[in-house]
């Protein structure tokens, strides 16, 4: 397909712009897919903010945004298991494939992996991308390009469960009620964990969670967490917890609140990157830690369990803004977290 595309770029710390570009040709190996829903991570918003992550240093122009939904246009000559006119939801991560990380099937930890809106790496907020068509996940009928778009992150969240060995019979508490809080809770209820309780201090986000699912909530700012966790639990504590707030209180409360023998699973970053615990406690309750970063071999489970019904994945998308509204959208974005829950980009209306 010969002609040129919308870019939004980030022209610098809080500023957004727009630049045309020619549309890509896809390799052999790849699809061009005409997007029409990406999700605004809150990495996009931190490279926003700050300009960067750690080592990863955005220089302008960038194209932020990694969490694509999208229609097929144009297929490479070797593919063959999708043809123009599938739905999709594209896996952002391009990994090596043969690096001992690849090779044990951790692909996730592949140090050589290619990521959407990871710098110097540009993401997809434009209207086509070109994709290697194995991370292109065709979507069934009942699920529309938006929820695709929303894999993305309702795979940390399966991730996470799995990390945790979710199962029929626990109780849970996912802290935090973010995007990313949500879909762990979702994934928990997916997995059968029986009880999945959420702690936040944001009113408007524990009623998300109650609409979405949650046996019970607690608001940190006005409650006693760990009384009422061992309330609910009648003293026995927790037999998971996933940690999504990336705050040192919030992990330490983890710690507490967990019964012996159970699993804490890490998944929030804290903003100073360390944090202080209660290691003797941690050892004495003999408990298991896990850590997730990002995902692998879950994009087919996660679109099964929202086709199915199991996850209303459309009820996190609390905002949708049009990539004409981008700087706008990035803006609302940071300044009210406590209303959103998950912004997202409209690319082109789905078909």
């Amino acid at each position: 397909m010969k002609g040129k595309m919308k870019v939004a770029v980030m022209n610098g710390i809080g500023k957004m712009g727009f630049e045309e570009r020619e549309i890509p040709s896809p390799a052999p190996d790849e699809v061009l897919v005409k997007l029409e829903y990406v999700g605004i991570c809150g990495s996009d918003l931190h490279y926003y903010e700050t300009g960067a992550i750690g080592n990863y240093v955005v220089e302008p122009p960038f194209v932020l945004g990694h969490e694509p939904g999208g229609t097929v246009v144009e297929v490479g000559e070797k593919v063959t298991h999708l043809k123009v006119g599938d739905r999709v939801a594209l896996e952002p991560g391009k990994t090596c494939g043969h690096c001992e990380f690849c090779r044990e099937g951790k692909y996730n930890l592949c140090p050589d992996v290619v990521f959407f809106a990871t710098p110097p790496v540009d993401g997809v907020f434009q209207e086509y991308v070109a994709h290697q068509a194995d991370l292109c996940f065709k979507l069934p009928d009942k699920v529309s390009t938006l929820e695709g778009a929303l894999i993305e992150p309702l795979a940390v969240g399966f991730h996470a469960a799995i990390q945790g060995d979710a199962h029929l019979g626990q109780t849970a508490v996912v802290m935090g009620s973010g995007c990313i809080g949500l879909v762990s809770m979702m994934a928990l209820k997916a997995r059968g964990v029986s009880r999945v309780y959420v702690v936040d201090v944001m009113q408007k986000r524990l009623e998300k969670a109650l609409e979405l699912g949650a046996d019970g909530v607690i608001n940190g700012a006005t409650e006693d967490v760990l009384k009422k966790v061992e309330e609910l639990t009648g003293g026995r504590g927790t037999d998971l917890v996933i940690e999504t707030a990336g705050t040192e209180i919030t992990t330490r409360q983890a710690i507490y609140m967990a019964r012996k023998g159970s699993t804490i699973v890490l998944v929030g970053y804290s903003k100073s990157g360390e944090v202080t615990l209660p290691m003797s406690l941690a050892l004495d309750k003999e408990l298991t830690f896990k850590t997730v970063f990002r995902y692998r071999h879950i994009y087919p489970m996660a679109i099964d369990a929202v086709a199915s019904g199991k996850i209303n994945l459309k009820g996190i998308a609390t905002h949708i803004f049009d990539l004409d509204e981008a700087q706008k959208a990035m803006d609302y974005s940071v300044s009210n977290k406590a209303d959103i829950v998950k912004a997202v980009i409209r690319i082109a209306k789905e078909d």
